[in-house]
């Protein structure tokens, strides 16, 4: 059993963090026993220069770009606000969904705040996949502007197929964005066969450091120069800043250990989370699986307990660490607004737990998980029976 948060804990929130891989940890610590910002022209300077060198070139083959192509920033956010903000040109339309993170939801609620009626939202099916076909029908009557749609949903992990997106934006004259956030380390990715000019990653998502991240730009995407930070002209004048050159390695060793055997990986972690379902299910045959089945990231899923609020199932199961949603958006009195958009209603989302497995998920966490939930929502069923029967 992985160990994240004890040796009594089994881990299933890695879609808001996943544990560091030993790789990336054993490289962040060595990267801050060294001295030198990438910047400077000395010898502790190169050096470190060449270790970012270096990672850049280990997450461009994870993604199938050159070096080149990749701007590092503070994380998915930072490359999100960063590719709208450049992409978006008022008086053209910026088409994103309901279902995005917040990180692109009010990102493009922010850049369209002088020309709200630019701001485009695409419908989503109860599956939680986004209607494409709506695509033609904005781009018949508007050209140009950006197309942003998450390649994989951070609470369902229902999947967008962006060649579809790409397809109908080049036709319109329109660039594409994808917050891949959750894609990336999870499944193989090729950006030149999903053929978008921008993609948002964090390393954390993936068995990095928490804090660093990155966006790709095609090269020759017919993109304005508009850094939000601006200053030493560092990232090809992308993005000022002293570089987190402890972070961008760690990033870099995560990127490398990722790649290796992704597709085994996926599905090994893909046969875990059918079984966790399963189980679920079978001790539970009330509860309802959320989202599109055969079109999702192979280590998430999204279960409603009817009647049972998610808090309270949470809190009945401390030794299991899952999350009632994005954990961006932890705190919020509102549930989820991606099940809302799907069409649950408010008491259905606030009864839905998401899980989210990863690289170190084992047998034992599955049984362990699927035990702990039994447990918890009869627990949480019987306390609020007897609670009614009191009145």
């Amino acid at each position: 059993m992985s160990e994240p948060n004890g040796p009594d804990t089994s881990y299933f929130d890695y879609n808001a963090t996943a544990p560091i891989r030993p790789e990336a940890l054993a490289a962040v610590v060595e990267a801050m026993q060294s001295v030198g910002n990438a910047s400077s022209m000395h010898q502790p300077g190169r050096q470190a220069a060449h270790r970012v060198d270096a990672a850049r070139w280990q997450l461009a083959d994870l993604l199938g770009c050159s070096p080149g192509e990749i701007i590092f920033t503070s994380g998915a956010t930072e490359a999100n606000n960063l590719a709208l903000w450049a992409a978006f040109t008022a008086g053209s339309p910026l088409v994103t969904s309901p279902v995005e993170h917040p990180a692109v939801l009010e990102t493009a609620r922010a850049v369209t705040a002088g020309s709200p009626e630019d701001l485009v939202l695409l419908p989503v099916g109860g599956d939680g996949l986004v209607e494409l076909d709506a695509l033609d029908q904005v781009f018949a009557v508007r050209r140009g502007g950006v197309v942003s749609l998450m390649a994989a949903n951070n609470e369902t992990g229902v999947l967008t197929d962006l060649r579809v997106v790409a397809k109908a934006a080049r036709e319109a004259g329109a660039l594409v964005h994808t917050d891949a956030t959750q894609l990336i380390g999870r499944l193989p990715v090729d950006v030149a066969e999903l053929d978008v000019d921008l993609l948002s990653l964090s390393a954390h998502k993936f068995g990095g450091p928490q804090g660093v991240g990155a966006l790709y730009v095609r090269r020759g995407s017919p993109l304005p120069h508009r850094p939000l930070l601006v200053g030493g002209g560092q990232e090809r004048g992308w993005r000022a800043g002293t570089l987190n050159v402890a972070g961008i390695i760690g990033m870099g060793a995560a990127a490398e250990a990722a790649a290796r055997g992704l597709g085994e990986e996926a599905e090994r972690v893909a046969a875990l989370r059918d079984r966790l379902e399963r189980l679920v299910v079978g001790n539970l045959p009330d509860c309802r699986i959320n989202g599109r089945r055969d079109q999702r990231l192979p280590g998430v899923t999204s279960i409603t307990f009817p009647g049972v609020p998610a808090d309270a199932v949470l809190a009945a199961m401390p030794d299991v660490a899952a999350s009632e949603g994005s954990a961006c958006a932890s705190g919020a009195p509102t549930p989820s607004h991606v099940l809302l958009a799907m069409g649950l209603s408010r008491a259905d989302a606030d009864s839905t737990i998401r899980f989210s497995l990863g690289y170190a998920t084992t047998d034992a966490e599955i049984e362990h998980a699927a035990q702990a939930v039994k447990r918890a929502v009869t627990q949480v069923r019987a306390a609020l029976a007897e609670a009614d029967g009191a009145r």
